[in-house]
């Protein structure tokens, strides 16, 4: 079941957006040669609980920590640990909080120093077709109008897009209806409303589409070994458009 939103719960939610978005911006800063990923893990937990939220991800279906980090060829779900980052790699790191009840989801991927020109072009590229992929949520549209437009974008510049994850709706649950997947067809789908919040999540690789899950039954890699990048917000369909609550 589709729960929209009103604009006092998006107002709620805009406030708990507010701080990924900040955090974002702090971890950025902190992703260098040399720090560990569970450091940014300890990092994101104490500016989260500092700003009186708290991180959704930490235990939630015993995940044990607060971000998920992404080096390389992982696609999402990287647990953090004593790995440190070395110059040339891309990271990503997806994170979601709490407040007030209500949730927020987003993530960036980072460049760890000098990366090599194609790992600059598919996070770039993966960036861009989060964007994209917002100038279709619009009032009266369909849900497959945005994850046509996130994959014609990235197929068309030689990337591929993931297909065994997807963004979702989001609200007081992380994971709510719809489904959002960044494949499909135009014109298809469900109506999209005035009160839908959606986290919007492409998740790009630069080989194959194809994914395999590790061991420890979280980490998610690219089949062919090849780096993979990953982009999203929290985005509420207002009576004003598309409001990224992330950014």
């Amino acid at each position: 079941m589709i729960i929209l939103k009103s604009k006092s719960e998006i107002e709620l939610m805009r406030k708990s957006g507010a701080i990924l978005r900040d955090l974002l911006l702090y971890l950025e800063e902190k992703v260098k040669p040399g720090v560990s990923t569970k450091k940014l893990d300890e990092y994101a937990y104490d500016y989260i609980k500092k700003h009186n939220a708290q991180p959704s991800f930490l235990g939630y279906g015993g995940f044990p920590a607060s971000i998920c980090t992404s080096i390389d060829e992982v696609v999402v779900h990287g647990i953090p640990s004593h790995r440190r980052l070395e110059e040339g790699m891309i990271i990503g790191v997806d994170v979601g909080a709490i407040l007030n009840g209500w949730q927020s989801d987003a993530a960036r991927t980072f460049l760890v120093g000098e990366v090599s020109e194609e790992k600059k072009r598919l996070v770039e590229t993966t960036r861009e077709s989060f964007f994209v992929g917002v100038e279709q949520f619009r009032a009266g549209s369909r849900l497959g109008d945005i994850s046509h437009a996130i994959q014609e974008y990235n197929e068309s510049r030689g990337f591929s897009i993931v297909r065994a994850m997807v963004g979702h709706g989001i609200g007081r649950q992380m994971h709510e209806d719809p489904q959002v997947p960044n494949f499909g067809r135009a014109g298809h789908g469900v109506r999209l409303e005035t009160g839908l919040v959606l986290a919007i999540e492409p998740m790009v690789n630069a080989g194959t589409w194809q994914v395999t899950t590790l061991d420890d039954d979280w980490t998610c890699v690219t089949l062919d070994g090849q780096p993979s990048a990953h982009y999203e917000n929290t985005v509420a369909l207002t009576e004003n458009g598309a409001e990224i609550l992330t950014l």
